[in-house]
């Protein structure tokens, strides 16, 4: 068997992940373009960060960055470290990339038809990481394969592993890819916007499924997504991104219930309610995420803050601790308001 495969788990708590100052560029017609500018933070063992923001603001291509899935020759990290169980994945040859990617970490992506290949049947897709990764027989892995169908849910597993995923409804060939992902019991798992392609009740279904695998195998989990009612029912701890760079991060209790930053702020009075009777219009965040290319000087969002002044413009704010681990970029947090939660 592989070192991959009797690579022991680390204990609860400890650092697995540590990104630091990671800078991703992409060469565009119009120039070089920064998408992922200094972004850190860390993934504990056990843990589950979620990544929220904007489309477009940064957070798929950190995700891909850190098992160096950049899409080439566009994309490149230009700064910073990825340590991965204190491995540098940012200057690790590709034989151990290849160790690391699924074996040690699992990534599910948005979309599972571009996951998954569609001219081979479930079964070989699956068995594939195994063969690959713990040195089993094609046999083995094939029986494999449908002890992990059936553990993700998906009926009649023994049948479902000889079909294409043309086959299968979208929710099923997500169940896949989260089979997949999860193969080689990896020590963490990325998920990209795992549910956007889903009906409301197939979302359910599958975050409680990704929930209750993690608690099963002790994994961590980065979960990517735009919803903060996600992150909120899912996640311990929260990274807010704006436009390349970090906004906010702190636990749950700190996003939700002490947001500090202007945009933290927007996006949780922007979560449509039901009040009754309604108190006018759904709160927006005035303007658009600006383009890569037409990035403001300074604090990034403060062409759509309504308290930007001259320091803001002037230059970036860096984070600063609130108060434990939770820190903010912002010039303005100390005088901003206490925190009124919009009502319910």
């Amino acid at each position: 068997m592989s070192s991959t495969a009797t690579a022991e788990r680390p204990a609860r708590g400890e650092v697995l992940l540590d990104v630091q100052d990671l800078a991703v560029e992409f060469d565009t017609e119009a120039g070089r373009a920064r998408a992922v500018d200094r972004v850190s933070f860390t993934v504990r063992a056990g843990q589950t960060l979620g990544i929220v923001g904007e489309s477009g603001c940064g957070k798929s291509v950190t995700a891909l960055s850190i098992l160096r899935l950049l899409p080439q020759p566009m994309g490149r990290i230009v700064g910073g470290r990825i340590l991965f169980r204190g491995q540098d994945l940012v200057t690790a040859s590709q034989e151990a990339l290849q160790q690391v990617r699924t074996g040690q970490i699992g990534m599910i992506f948005q979309e599972p038809m571009t996951a998954l290949n569609p001219v081979h049947r479930i079964g070989k897709q699956l068995g594939e990481a195994l063969v690959l990764h713990q040195r089993v027989s094609p046999r083995t892995a094939l029986e494999r394969s449908v002890d992990l169908l059936k553990k993700v849910g998906i009926p009649s597993p023994e049948l479902r592993v000889s079909e294409f995923p043309h086959q299968l409804s979208g929710g099923m060939r997500q169940r896949v890819v989260i089979a997949m992902a999860l193969a080689c019991r990896p020590a963490l798992v990325i998920a990209d916007e795992p549910t956007t392609a889903l009906d409301v009740t197939i979302q359910a279904q599958i975050l409680e499924l990704m929930m209750a695998l993690q608690q099963e195998m002790g994994m961590s989990v980065i979960l990517i997504t735009h919803d903060l009612g996600v992150i909120a029912e899912t996640c311990e701890d929260v990274l807010v991104m704006y436009a390349g760079r970090v906004a906010e991060v702190g636990s749950v209790e700190d996003i939700f219930h002490r947001p500090t930053h202007p945009y933290t702020r927007g996006l949780l009075e922007s979560i449509p309610r039901l009040e009754y009777p309604r108190k006018g219009r759904l709160r927006t965040i005035e303007g658009m995420v600006p383009g890569l290319m037409d990035l403001p000087a300074g604090c990034r969002f403060n062409n759509r803050c309504p308290r930007s002044d001259e320091r803001c413009t002037a230059g970036a704010p860096a984070l600063a601790d609130v108060a434990g681990g939770h820190r903010v970029a912002c010039h303005h947090w100390r005088e901003l308001p206490a925190w009124s939660e919009p009502v319910a």
